[in-house]
């Protein structure tokens, strides 16, 4: 008959439900539990079809809360951090009087012994050792796993110097008392836990941010009139009305109706895109100026918000998890120790004729010595220092894992929209015909005449370019200057009359229509066009006298960025929605090395696994939802903080500044944290290299013997020389 255990177990497993370690992904268990390296609780993966449903039911309220409420469990909840610190605290506490009981300080303090030290000292090692059951936890997951591991060592040390001591209160002839010795590893390893635990973030749930993007309700057009549902109701060929400032529901086509829509999340291209009767909208798409009918056509999964969430999914499967050196080197440190002690008592009692007693001291020197003190701080007490540097930088680190990646970037690819740009349509330069002189830095006195009129024909209009036009004056310090018989081109421009002049602002057919093109103005707009900016011409009477582009601006930060990255060797791309054109003109002003243009969403993901494939590693930056499954797929994703969650919580790294020289202080800072990692691994080793032949008795034939009190002091020893090392990245520079 199946154990109740065992049904337990089945039922995980029948459910699909495995739970993994947020920090260490490798670690996987069928039912909940801590994890065996680092304590953290153990969190439910996500199957596919979870995501699908998921999205299928964007608003059930009771699901959400369920899946947010464990997250939030996980992370601010009584986690692995606050339970370290706890039995932390207290085992402080109790070291104080077993300090001030211990046979050195007597001696120090010229103290006589007294009859019952040894009952008071076994009562609160005792109480000590209890708070360091958590280790032998932690041990029999590792050995579940067949991970033999830090935790295993720890656990025989303190359990095989506990027991030894307490022995010794049973036959004093034993004479070996490592209370203090023992409970002084428990104190330095739950400290060491703690830095650890607090030091990394787990990941968030980026598929649940994907279905935030839909609107809560839809308003379905039925025979009887509107009637506002729930998505999770909508089906295809179902038609629903979208309002100005809406959200389209689901992918589909405008059956009635114009309007301009806001698609920069998905397409990445942030100049609005007018739609009319029979174009294509889609799911996540803001309206921004009309009334618009929509019969839909993919729903659901189906929708190009679903293809992203699955793309997203695939990409968290297939992604490699990075492997911690130290958890290497104490896993190969943990058999070497068990190996040595054991082959000390079996040679110092069997070869060499030495009692039992004798054998077994040395043996549980080589575990006490052995234990990774210095190993076990050597990560954290960096991570922790490099977390807080990498704060005040405006650097927010998810993955601490991921810095041991960072170091060896070959390329940095960025998203144009919002990382490299400002995300913002608007004017960039303004050419007046015949002026000889060009937009560079201040206006010039007849580009100011130019906006100004322009601005004054535009407060009449609610087009998105006019907009547009009319911040970019008040930002100038422009006021619009009153108009009479105000015409609207519908489809060409706007027309009226300013100062008793007549003045029209259009596009290229309006100005064709009235034969006001001349050759000059020909050229200035094929160029413009060229480096894809949106030009409207400003006529006056049937003469063009200026014209006005508009675009996404690039930020000033941008050119320092890549010039930056360059110079430490690392190779800068860029991804974008936008036309060919666009692409190569930011490329080329930005001395970028390879751009790829007009890339859907799915087409981003493939462009970053493409880089993968030659041979690269890749850190991909981006603020959009459309970035998201890129951020995935690349080796490190690096989100802009100021962008959408879904971007956010997809990525690695976060930016807090919407910074990109803050990319540079991420390389910068993974390459100066490496070196300290790999100094104090190196220390932690090295010591391990001399002490445990030492404390195995291999040089008493030279006249030296360490003994545990002496082992326990080159240990703490040790971990000091590692924290010290680590405080010196407290003053590092993050520049190239």
């Amino acid at each position: 008959m199946m154990s109740c255990c065992s049904e337990h177990h089945e039922e995980h497993r029948v459910g699909g439900k495995r739970f993994t370690c947020p920090m260490h992904p490798e670690v996987r268990s069928d039912t909940p539990g801590r994890c065996p390296k680092c304590g953290m609780d153990l969190v439910k993966e996500e199957s596919e079809g979870e995501g699908e449903e998921e999205l299928k039911k964007p608003h059930d309220h009771e699901h959400h809360d369920h899946a947010a409420h464990d997250h939030h469990a996980m992370m601010s909840g009584p986690g692995a951090a606050r339970d370290f610190l706890r039995r932390f605290a207290i085992v402080t506490v109790l070291l104080i009087p077993l300090l001030a009981t211990s046979e050195p300080a007597l001696r120090l303090l010229r103290i006589p012994d007294f009859s019952f030290r040894a009952s008071l000292q076994f009562g609160i090692a005792t109480a000590i050792f209890l708070f360091a059951l958590v280790f032998f936890e932690h041990a029999k997951h590792e050995i579940k796993a067949r991970k033999i591991g830090m935790m295993t060592l720890v656990s025989v040390a303190v359990g095989a110097g506990y027991l030894f001591s307490a022995a010794s209160n049973f036959f004093p002839a034993l004479k070996a008392e490592f209370y203090l010795e023992i409970s002084t590893l428990i104190w330095v390893l739950l400290f060491g836990h703690y830095l650890e635990a607090r030091s990394s973030a787990a990941a968030g749930d980026a598929l649940q941010e994907v279905a935030k993007l839909l609107p809560k309700e839809a308003h379905l057009l039925t025979d009887k009139g509107t009637k506002d549902v729930e998505l999770a109701m909508l089906k295809e060929n179902d038609t629903v009305l979208v309002k100005p400032g809406e959200k389209v529901p689901a992918d589909g086509k405008i059956i009635k109706g114009q309007a301009n829509f806001n698609e920069a999340h998905l397409s990445g291209e942030s100049k609005p895109v007018e739609k009319k009767a029979d174009d294509r909208v889609v799911a996540g798409a803001i309206c921004l100026d009309g009334s618009v009918e929509v019969k839909l056509e993919r729903v659901g999964e189906n929708s190009t918000i679903g293809q992203i969430q699955k793309l997203i999914a695939k990409a968290q499967q297939t992604k490699p998890s990075a492997q911690r050196l130290a958890d290497r080197i104490s896993g190969i440190l943990t058999l070497a120790a068990l190996a040595v002690a054991a082959a000390t008592v079996l040679v110092w009692s069997l070869v060499m004729g030495q009692s039992l007693v004798f054998a077994v001291t040395l043996a549980i020197t080589v575990l006490v010595i052995a234990c990774p003190h210095a190993l076990g701080l050597a990560i954290p007490t960096v991570s922790t220092i490099a977390t807080q540097l990498a704060v005040k930088n405006g650097v927010f680190l998810k993955d601490l894992a991921k810095l041991e990646v960072v170091k060896d970037i070959d390329y940095v690819v960025f998203d144009k929209t919002g990382t490299l740009t400002e995300g913002k349509f608007g004017v960039t330069e303004i050419v007046v015909l015949g002026e000889k002189e060009t937009q560079n830095g201040a206006l010039t006195k007849k580009q100011k005449d130019l906006l100004t009129v322009a601005a004054s024909l535009e407060a009449h209009s609610t087009h998105v370019i006019g907009l547009s036009i009319l911040s970019f004056a008040k930002q100038q310090n422009r006021t619009p200057k009153a108009v009479e018989k105000f015409k609207n081109l519908a489809g060409k421009g706007i027309e009226g009359r300013v100062d008793r002049k007549t003045f029209a602002v259009g596009n290229r057919l309006l100005m064709e229509e009235r034969g006001a093109l001349t050759k000059e103005a020909r050229v200035i707009y094929d160029k413009l066009s060229q480096e894809g900016k949106t030009v409207v011409f400003l006529s006056e009477g049937k003469t063009v006298s200026g014209l006005i582009a508009l675009s996404d601006r690039i930020k000033p930060e941008s050119q320092t960025a890549v010039e930056a990255l360059h110079r430490i060797g690392v190779k800068v791309a860029m991804l974008t929605g936008d036309s060919q054109e666009v692409a190569k003109d930011i490329a080329g002003q930005l001395s970028i090395d390879t751009y790829f243009a007009q890339v859907l969403p799915d087409k981003k993901y493939e462009h970053i696994k493409t880089l993968q494939d030659r041979g690269n590693k890749v850190m991909m930056v981006g603020d959009g939802v459309n970035d998201a499954p890129a951020l995935k797929q690349a080796d490190v994703g690096v989100a802009i903080g100021a962008g959408t969650d879904v971007a956010v919580e997809a990525g690695d790294i976060v930016l807090t500044r919407n910074n990109p020289q803050d990319i540079l202080s991420i390389i910068v800072l993974s390459r100066k944290v490496f070196r300290k990692m790999v100094e104090n691994l190196v220390w932690a080793l090295g010591y391990n290299v001399f002490a445990i032949p030492a404390a195995a008795g291999l040089f008493i034939p030279l006249g030296f013997r360490l003994n545990p009190k002496i082992g326990a002091i080159a240990m703490s020893l040790s971990s000091v020389i590692v924290v010290a090392n680590a405080m010196t990245l407290r003053k590092a520079k993050l520049q190239a």
